[in-house]
This record gives C-alpha cells, structure tokens and sequence, in this order.
C-alpha cells in the first residue's frame, strides 16, 4: 500500500512540474509578438528589500533554454540598538527552463559568496546575544517559477537548497564587543529564496 502512495506522488509530482512546464501557446506567441524573444532582464527581490537590503539582478539568456542569473545583494546599514545586517552576497545560477528562457518552470545551480557582519538581531538567539564577523561559500539546486505579467513586466518565484562554508569571529553582542573566538560551521539547507519583480530590457 506504501508503495503504491509512493508511486502515486511520484506521478502527481510529475504531472504538475513536466505537464504545466510549457505555457499555452497562445500565450508563448502573445509574448513573442510584442516582446520577440527576450535576451535580457533586470530584477529585484521583493524579499530582500523588505530587509533594507538594496538587491540587483542582471539574467542574460544563452539558448532557447538555458539562461545565466547574476544576482548582488548588498546592506551596508546600521540599524537602531547597533543591529547590524551587513553583507554582500553574490550568487550566480545557471539555469535550465522546461519550456523556453524566461517562460514557465526552471532549474537551477547556484554558487554563492558573502561577506557578512551581522548581530544585535532579536530574531535568532545566536544574533541577539554575539555579532558574526566573516564570509562563506557553496553551492547548492534551485527551483522557480516565471509569470508573465505583460510584454514588459514578469514576476518570479524561487526557491533552493545547498552546502555553505562559514568562516567568522564571535564577539559580544554590544558594538565593539570582545571577541569571544573564531571558528567555522558548515551548513546544509535552504541557500536561496525570491519573489522578483522583473522588467525585460530587450
């Protein structure tokens, strides 16, 4: 009986991401006529910004289905109570659609880099009581989901998971804290999440 709801999921699971893969394609030609066949788009998650963190991202198409992503995230600011969030991370992705470049379900693999300066944050434990001083690394899988919006405007979901090396020092929570030691960590889970608002330059 396990087996059989093993296979039904499996199948179900395959029917939505490979069965709804490609757009009607009255929809496809739709875009193609007002858009012809996008080469390149700007984006900014809407995630990121609602953490003050000031976010671009260039996605230049290489085929009929692969794309390459180049996101920047950056916050260089310093909150009330000395909260910090400081980082700049980097993340490029290689991306393979299912249907066509920018239309539909795609997957992806990313690597990423930041440099990171972070503590006084109530929202984690670790954070609020130390501040982490330092940078990581990795890769990791992704997957999302591209709607058209119009010719020009699109939104776009995703979501992945990874490896990251993390390299820091610990200090007390209070700016210009002791330093409490350095140490590293590797991280195994979720590496990436966006909603984009995106915009078709060409």
């Amino acid at each position: 009986m396990q087996h059989i709801r093993i296979q039904f999921i499996f199948i179900l699971v395959f029917t939505l991401v490979v069965g709804s893969s490609c757009l009607a394609q009255e929809a496809v030609n739709s875009y193609r006529l007002y858009n012809g066949s996008p080469r390149l788009l700007v984006k900014s998650n809407l995630f990121y910004n609602a953490t003050a963190s000031i976010n671009l991202e260039l996605e230049f198409k290489l085929s009929r289905r692969h794309t390459l992503s180049l996101p920047v995230n950056y916050n260089p600011f310093e909150f009330a109570n000395n909260s910090k969030r400081k980082h700049l991370l980097v993340q490029p992705e290689f991306r393979h659609w299912l249907c066509e470049s920018f239309m539909g379900h795609f997957l992806g693999i990313h690597a990423h880099y930041a440099y990171y300066n972070v503590g006084n944050i109530n929202l984690f434990r670790a954070t609020k009581e130390h501040r982490y001083q330092g940078w990581l690394g990795g890769a990791g899988v992704s997957w999302g989901y591209h709607w058209l919006l119009s010719p020009r405007w699109s939104l776009e979901f995703t979501v992945g998971l990874g490896y990251a090396y993390l390299d820091y020092d610990k200090y007390d929570s209070p700016k210009c804290g002791k330093l409490v030691k350095s140490d590293n960590r590797h991280y195994v889970g979720p590496t990436k999440v966006g909603l984009s608002l995106i915009y078709v330059i060409k």
